[in-house]
């Protein structure tokens, strides 16, 4: 390869800078209009493997067949009365559902009318005959409530309880919780503090949180994958519906969001605003940096104005080559500053070192020529080598990473083509002076000759340390689970974190599909016995077992219930004169039954309560009426459609519940939920591989983590293997030498080496975000080990104090620096990024300036 025509080159751009100047303005502005027109950002994370893959192939069939569990938008109603999470979430659910523009779908799943109707048959035998129980027992309470659903119901109640005690036949041990309850909503209220009353509570004690703490409403929002957060308007309409809800204008009840959408949205925004600020934070140190290197803002403008050039060359070549990036690929710009500006520092650190052979200075012209000269080829070779290490990636079926090795790849030839065309105009054009000592490293002068004494120390110690790197392969591990690398502070995954204790809620679902009912039941069988299983559900799981027993339990209960509870003309509502009257003749009654009462018997608050309710205004009445009751009529509603069950088969489940599971042709979806959470990689790859021992073809979130983890390693294994081979062709085709394209790739994989033990002894964890670090490993210790070993072919004698030297720390500087931008990010996938690319920098820099150096063959110039 020979350096002259690109010393002709540089000097012709260098002799026509302005037409040069003008040509890179057109061209850069044909690249920003291509871009504006051509260039979208997808964040469909979908897209990021190739569909020809077999896993990804059943998971885009699941989505296809089973549309709505994808892509879903959650609110998670909390509230401190379970009555009023269930009206928030009907309230919020009648809302989304006439906003057809941002919402597609909405459902309530735990108020489905289907369930609701046979809750008390989805309950075991134990447990369904103590409900019962209770609830017979209190059924001359509740008779009276069915007929006069008020204040005056309830206090008419409490003097039936005046006279059990009064008589010795009231055992209150069971209703200890519910007169606690009245105690405490009637001191409330006569403080002029009403509280609701959960009837819910009252009746089923404990169980009422069976079905869990929080009310869900689930909805398919219309996404726009054309923006950084594609649910932003479904969510922001959600916000505002909710922001008009009863309960939660009173503080009552808690909306949270998540699902999918809201997760993904969060961390798509956060990793655009990490992108966008590392790439204006790389711009701001680069600039820093530049002025330590060259000392002078007659390079520095040039270096940046080719440094932006470049970059926005290369977006319209990725507008033109993908037309839309993916959530990895855009981060092509932030590698193209790290390492285009190694070129530029490159060029120009060696263009201020050039002096004649007398030792004066050449001219402008001359001086930009003879730079051309000496680095125009080590340039290419660095572009080259670090093009193939990028296009590696290209054919993977990693397709984020693919995207990026295209672009990055071919925006390493333009970096080039701009450092040897635009930047030696652009410094003809601002006539910096060549006047400047510091060109060099003279205080490593010591070191060079340290190197040079010690060097087999030096190379002994790097040896022990390649092979320690090499032991410690086998202990990395690859985390592709996507929730590690999002922020754990953000809405939608301190609300999902709540929820994973829930088996049902869990994350890590797994999904089969059967060809008929037949073979989902036996497959559910086997699959809910599996040791990291909680249930394998499926149609039939809908439908309540052993219903004989439970049928006759209820229809026991219901012919003494239904009779009291069923009322055709309920008493009319109270005025508040009644309802003190009322109030009045309870408080005399349970007060001449004090005597026999316990001193911390409730009985004795709720008395002292209504005597003061007794003697309150009517708005205080009233209100006392309304927290009382407001929940009881549904409460009565719902206990009597419960008491009136009837048998039930897989016939009976209403189609909103079937198409969770049934398809039209037959087929039938078991849906797998793991026992536990999943706390690292151990555990999820043992449960995903005891469900695939028995249904090899399942899909769903925990296959596909695992699926892409084995994915992502194998088509890092190919890259690596491809550009190293790639590389060493190219190196071959420049130097000619078998040592000298050793002597470039031997500091190349000790520098990966390193970074393998460092990745153990911080420990940083392998993951789907940090993995570029090593596209970007292999491109600069490429380039910066190439300079040095051709550098060496030249003649140099001192590597360390050469202007080279000067030019890689400095080069390294910008890159680190721009790296260590995203390392301070608050998101967890682009702080470990930033970590592990300052990791493997820090080795190549430590390969280049003290291995390389020992390494290179002792010549006889050495000697003198």
């Amino acid at each position: 390869m020979q350096s002259l025509p690109i010393g002709r080159l540089v000097a012709v751009c260098s002799h026509r800078a302005v037409l040069v100047l003008l040509l890179f303005v057109v061209l850069v502005g044909g690249a920003v209009a291509c871009s504006m027109k051509r260039l979208d950002v997808t964040t469909d994370t979908g897209t990021m493997f190739s569909a020809s893959l077999p896993w990804k192939k059943r998971s885009n069939e699941l989505a296809r067949l089973f549309p709505q569990n994808q892509d879903r938008l959650v609110a998670v109603i909390d509230a401190d009365l379970p009555e009023e999470a269930q009206v928030t979430a009907r309230e919020l659910a009648d809302r989304l559902r006439g906003d057809t523009a941002h919402f597609q779908s909405v459902d309530l799943p735990q108020q489905d009318p289907y369930l609701v109707r046979n809750g008390l048959m989805f309950l075991d035998n134990k447990t369904l005959a103590s409900v019962l129980d209770t609830t017979v027992t209190a059924q001359p309470f509740l008779g009276g409530l069915a007929a006069d659903p008020s204040g005056r119901g309830l206090f008419d109640a409490l003097s039936l309880i005046a006279l059990g005690v009064s008589q010795g036949q009231a055992d209150l041990k069971n209703f200890q919780p519910a007169l606690n309850a009245f105690a405490t909503t009637l001191e409330q209220a006569a403080d002029g503090h009403a509280q609701p009353l959960s009837w819910e509570r009252m009746l089923a004690s404990d169980l009422a949180d069976l079905g869990g703490k929080f009310q869900f409403v689930v909805t398919r929002p219309r996404l726009d994958y054309g923006s950084f957060q594609p649910g932003g308007a479904a969510s922001d309409a959600m916000r505002r519906a909710i922001a008009g809800l009863e309960f939660v204008r009173s503080g009552h009840a808690r909306v949270h969001l998540t699902g999918d959408v809201q997760i993904n949205d969060e961390e798509f925004a956060t990793v655009a605003q990490g992108m966008v600020a590392g790439l204006l934070g790389s711009l701001a140190l680069v600039t820093l940096w530049l002025f330590l290197a060259v000392r002078t803002w007659r390079i520095i403008v040039p270096i940046v104005i080719t440094l932006v050039a470049g970059l926005l060359l290369t977006t319209g070549f990725a507008a033109l080559a993908v037309g839309t990036l993916n959530l990895i690929s855009v981060a092509f710009a932030v590698l193209f500053v790290g390492i285009a500006v190694d070129f530029a520092i490159q060029f120009s650190v060696r263009f201020r070192a050039q002096r004649l052979s007398c030792g004066g200075l050449p001219g402008l012209h001359d001086a930009l020529a003879r730079t051309g000269d000496e680095t125009g080829h080590q340039i290419l070779v660095a572009s080259l080598a670090t093009m193939a290490g990028f296009l590696a990636f290209t054919p993977t079926a990693f397709v984020g990473v693919a995207q990026l090795g295209l672009i990055a790849g071919f925006g390493m030839l333009i970096a080039f083509v701009c450092t040897l065309t635009l930047l030696p105009a652009l410094l003809r054009l601002f006539r910096p002076s060549l006047d400047h000592p510091a060109t060099g490293f003279a205080v490593a002068r010591p070191a060079d000759r340290a190197v040079r004494i010690y060097r087999v120390p030096i190379l002994s110690v790097f040896t022990f340390l390649a092979v320690l790197g090499a032991v410690l392969i086998p202990v990395l591990t690859f985390d592709a689970d996507p929730l590690h690398t999002k922020d754990p502070k953000s809405e939608g995954m301190q609300v999902l974190r709540q929820l994973m204790t829930d088996p049902q809620s869990s994350p890590y679902g797994a999904q089969v599909l059967a060809p008929d009912l037949k073979q989902a039941e036996i497959l559910a069988g086997r699959l809910s016995h599996l040791p990291l299983v909680d249930d394998a559900m499926w149609l039939g799981s809908m439908v309540p077992e052993d219903q004989p027993a439970k049928l006759a339990m209820i229809q026991d209960s219901a012919s003494i219930l239904l009779p009291t509870l069923i009322v055709p003309t309920p008493k009319p509502a109270p005025d508040a004169a009644a309802l003190r009257a009322s109030a009045g003749k309870t408080a005399r009654d349970l007060g001449g039954v004090l005597d026999k009462l316990p001193p911390g018997d409730p009985l004795r608050r709720i008395q002292s309560a209504l005597d003061r309710l007794s003697h309150a205004p009517d708005p205080v009445m009233m209100a006392a009426n309304a927290a009382l009751v407001r929940f009881l009529p549904a409460q009565l509603d719902q206990l009597r459609q419960m008491l009136a069950a009837q048998p039930v088969t897989i016939a009976d489940v209403p189609p909103s519940i079937r198409q969770e599971y049934l398809l039209p042709d037959g087929r039938a979806l078991v849906e797998i939920h793991p026992k536990r959470e999943m706390v690292g990689n151990a555990d999820l790859h043992a449960y995903v591989a005891q469900i695939r021992n028995i249904a090899p073809d399942a899909g769903g979130d925990a296959i596909e983590v695992v699926e892409s983890a084995t994915t992502m390693v194998h088509a890092f294994v190919f890259a690596a293997l491809s550009a190293i081979v790639m590389i060493a062709v190219i190196l071959l085709v420049a130097l000619r030498r078998l040592l000298d394209m050793a002597l470039v790739l031997a500091p190349l994989l000790l520098s990966a080496l390193m970074t393998v033990i460092l990745i153990v002894l911080v420990p940083e964890q392998l993951n789907f975000a940090n993995i570029i670090a090593l596209p970007l490993l292999l491109g600069v210790g490429v380039s910066f080990n190439i300079y040095f070993v051709m550098n060496w072919r030249a003649g140099v004698r001192a590597p360390l104090s050469s202007p080279t030297a000067r030019a890689v720390l400095f080069s390294a500087l910008t890159t680190g620096t721009a790296f260590g931008s995203l390392a301070a990010s608050h998101h967890p996938g682009t702080a470990s990024m930033g970590r592990l690319l300052l990791l493997s920098l820090s080795c190549t820099l430590l390969a280049t300036l003290i291995f390389v150096p020992a390494l290179l063959p002792k010549r006889a110039i050495d000697e003198r």
